[in-house]
């Protein structure tokens, strides 16, 4: 498998600390630094197809898989419970911030909020494709801040909710875990045949696709209900998996997931290694050869040894037993030899 080496992963890893905690600050981060909040005041989740691109692309995609299938370890069942477990954090949180949404919608100039929040998008999108471009842009609070700043004001504010956005918020997290929850049950056929790298790419595309509609609202373009992200993000799986490729390690992909089922295979094979004891109790190894085995062949001895060893002279030595030497006088013979 192709781990993905992202700087900012690593940064990242290396703060964090365990698995399940890198997992859980990735699925957590949209929460945290306004990424979410700002789709769910853009509207994005007003559709079915924006609750799903939102839970895929946002809690989910190339971050939450390479977490799961290059850092995570234990058995499919321990690795579910530590979804299982995320998710019971940031599905409430989800639904708490997205019912705000209302009372933000109502002080804003929604059209002026809405670019700032396809603009965060856009730079997650570059963020996650390269690294190196992602140092000369700004961080997504900082976007979200501005916008806040642009779009303020303060006449329309009302504090009010609505269960539609509550609803709207849990189910994209809840996508976003189901997401999680589908890699971490098929983390042992996954591991090895999936390209992080590529598959992180391909989501990139697919964030900036989910962006254009938003950003260019004001001019009437990209503005279908197909789901074109999901699509691309499709495509993107499809070219990041190789049915092919074996897993990384060939010992652990064979390793039973329950330590149940690794002990009864264990003591199976102890069973056989007796029962293999047992039948070889009468059997004797023979330790001389038959009767009727051939002869081995004596050492070869060189002529020119066997000469000078009873005392004649090597000279008159030749392989043909009669004195001469039968490349004397060949010129074909090479001079090496």
């Amino acid at each position: 498998m192709s781990v993905s080496r992202h700087p900012i992963a690593l940064r990242l890893e290396q703060q964090v600390g365990s698995a399940t905690k890198l997992l859980a600050t990735v699925m957590v981060l949209p929460l945290v630094d306004g990424i979410f909040p700002a789709l769910v005041v853009a509207g994005v989740l007003t559709t079915a197809t924006g609750v799903i691109e939102t839970g895929i692309l946002i809690f989910g995609g190339s971050a939450t898989a390479a977490v799961i299938l290059a850092e995570m370890d234990g058995s499919r069942r321990q690795m579910a419970g530590s979804v299982l477990l995320i998710g019971a954090i940031i599905i409430p949180l989800a639904a708490l911030e997205a019912a705000f949404a209302p009372t933000f919608r109502g002080f804003l100039n929604l059209p002026v909020f809405e670019r700032f929040a396809g603009l965060v998008i856009l730079t997650i999108a570059a963020k996650t494709a390269s690294s190196e471009i992602g140092e000369y842009l700004p961080s997504p609070g900082v976007i979200i801040s501005l916008g806040l700043v642009a779009s303020f004001e303060p006449s329309g504010f009302v504090l009010r909710t609505s269960p539609e956005y509550v609803l709207n918020g849990a189910a994209a997290a809840g996508v976003g875990v189901a997401f999680a929850l589908a890699i971490a049950l098929l983390s042992p056929h996954l591991r090895g045949r999936v390209d992080i790298d590529r598959f992180r790419f391909g989501s990139a595309v697919a964030l900036g696709v989910l962006a254009l509609p938003i950003l260019l609202g004001p001019f009437d373009l990209m503005q279908t209900e197909a789901p074109i992200a999901l699509a691309v993000l499709a495509v993107t799986t499809l070219f990041a998996y190789d049915p092919n490729a074996g897993p990384a390690d060939g010992s652990a992909g064979d390793a039973p997931d329950d330590p149940d089922d690794a002990a009864e295979t264990a003591a199976d094979g102890a069973d056989e290694a007796a029962d293999g004891d047992a039948s070889d109790e009468g059997r004797v190894d023979p330790t001389e050869p038959p009767l009727d085995a051939p002869t081995a062949p004596g050492p070869i001895v060189d002529d020119d040894v066997a000469v000078i060893a009873n005392g004649g002279d090597p000279s008159t030595a030749s392989d043909d037993g009669d004195g001469t030497d039968p490349f004397a006088d060949d010129d074909s013979r090479a001079p090496w030899l």
